[in-house]
């Protein structure tokens, strides 16, 4: 058990425990300890979202690392993918990101990779931990790293992402929109999808530290399906605030998530002989309506824990190279080694020019099952398989669906929320099945907090 971290990286509300200047100074540290290996000079690389707490914890960090004789190299605001990328491109030690992606401005986080760009697994993690709570700094006072910029980051990452699209097509003729969610894409993506000849129209590129996320990007696509109908585009794409994350919508204003966006990859690789093992891996989260169509296809389908990185560490153990999520993390590890919302639209943008068909068209072969998702505000996680009475209403529900709808009850990695999930074939059904799991589930909780007071 983890006791900071969480499904990606430590995170919380900002000048609030864990996420304050003194546990971002205690981070940078253990890092720096954690990758120092030899006598050679180590570098760690840094970069960091638009919101306003970024900046005071990018100082902290910073000097953590310096303080064990590391140095810091700072990429200023870059995309979480972008740092996976310059930390192997630049051969350093280490990547830290200080984002909390899809949330509000007010929370932040901090979130690191290995020297091959690869998200920490569970055991570095708690190392990291480990080496905070026993304070087991190896500092040394004729040691001190030194800080400092590097201005070509940008310019590396775009062509690094255009290079993924296919160098015998351009993206002339077509008409898109993107929204950077006032995030860490605000500068890159108009750039690289302008420079390969799109007519790019876009909105959520004026961060001012506080409306990261608000009322736009991949956590809000209606904006972004709004302004293509408006205008007449052939597609929106719509990033979270780190830019790990991509949403679309189609030419008609529908909705495209990671479920679509699999199973259209899925199948245009599968066509191509470019599908490794013939396998996808998404996560429990995924519908069952995108497995029942990729093994109609012949092919594979494996669920992994929720999170991007569970996900990368079943494609690594089976070799693959297309894996995700249904909120918009996709992962080809042909380009990248974590979801990157740009390389990800670059390779949908491949299959719709490459195949000549709207985004509307591509998505409409995927047979999504209704699904519902809402969040229970709870006051701490009791392990759901001691909730005795919730658990006893999920095996009576998931036996009257009788293999046509599923039930997945799980607690947020980064908030005090319990996420209920219902998939089957009528809607208005399974909405009533969300709502009275959640609240049984919410008041054996209570119950069990009363209990304790």
């Amino acid at each position: 058990m983890r006791k900071y971290f969480g499904t990606d990286g430590v995170r919380g509300k900002a000048n609030v425990f864990p996420m304050t200047s003194e546990f971002a100074l205690l981070l940078g540290k253990a890092v720096a300890q954690t990758f120092k290996n030899g006598n050679k000079k180590h570098k760690i690389v840094v970069g960091k979202d638009t919101r306003i707490s970024s900046y005071m914890f990018e100082n902290a960090i910073v000097s953590g690392i310096c303080s064990m004789g590391v140095d810091a190299i700072m990429l200023g605001v870059l995309p979480t993918p972008a740092i996976a990328f310059i930390t192997r491109s630049l051969r350093a030690d280490s990547g830290v990101v200080i984002s909390a992606s899809h949330n509000p401005y007010d929370d932040n986080g901090i979130k690191f990779f290995s020297n091959t760009g690869f998200k920490l697994n569970d055991g570095i993690e708690a190392e990291m931990e480990n080496i905070i709570d026993t304070e087991d700094f190896n500092e040394s006072s004729s040691e001190v790293g030194k800080a400092y910029r590097i201005e070509t980051a940008i310019g590396r990452y775009v062509e690094y992402t255009k290079g993924t699209f296919d160098k015998n097509y351009d993206l002339k003729g077509l008409k898109i929109v993107l929204d950077c969610a006032n995030g860490a894409t605000y500068k890159v993506a108009p750039m690289a999808f302008e420079e390969l000849g799109a007519d790019v129209y876009v909105i959520g590129d004026e961060p001012d530290g506080y409306n990261i996320n608000d009322n736009c990007g991949a956590v809000h696509p209606e904006r972004v399906a709004e302004k293509v109908v408006e205008i007449g585009a052939d597609l929106g794409i719509s990033f979270d605030g780190d830019g790990d994350r991509v949403i679309f919508a189609d030419e008609k204003g529908n909705i495209v998530d990671g479920d679509h966006i699999l199973g259209i990859c899925a199948q245009h690789m599968h066509s191509k002989g470019l599908l490794n093992g013939n396998t996808v891996v998404a996560t429990v989260m995924s519908n069952i309506g995108l497995e029942k169509t990729l093994k109609g296809l012949g092919i594979d389908f494996i669920r992994s824990g929720v999170g991007d990185r569970y996900v990368i560490e079943e494609m690594l153990k089976g070799g693959y190279n297309l894996g995700g999520e249904q909120s918009g993390h996709i992962i080809f590890s042909d380009y990248n080694s974590t979801g990157d919302g740009m390389i990800s639209a670059f390779q949908l943008l491949r299959v719709m020019v490459n195949e000549n068909k709207p985004l509307s068209e591509l998505a409409a072969f995927v047979e999504i099952c209704p699904q519902v998702l809402k969040n229970f505000v709870v006051s701490e996680k009791v392990p759901i398989e001691n909730l005795k009475e919730t658990s006893r209403m999920i095996n009576d529900y998931e036996n009257r669906f009788n293999g046509k709808g599923r039930i997945l009850v799980r607690y947020s990695g980064t908030e005090n929320k319990l996420r209920v999930m219902v998939e089957g074939e009528d809607l208005n059904y399974i909405k009533g099945i969300t709502e009275e799991v959640g609240r049984k589930a919410v008041n054996e909780i209570s119950k069990n907090f009363a209990g304790k007071m």
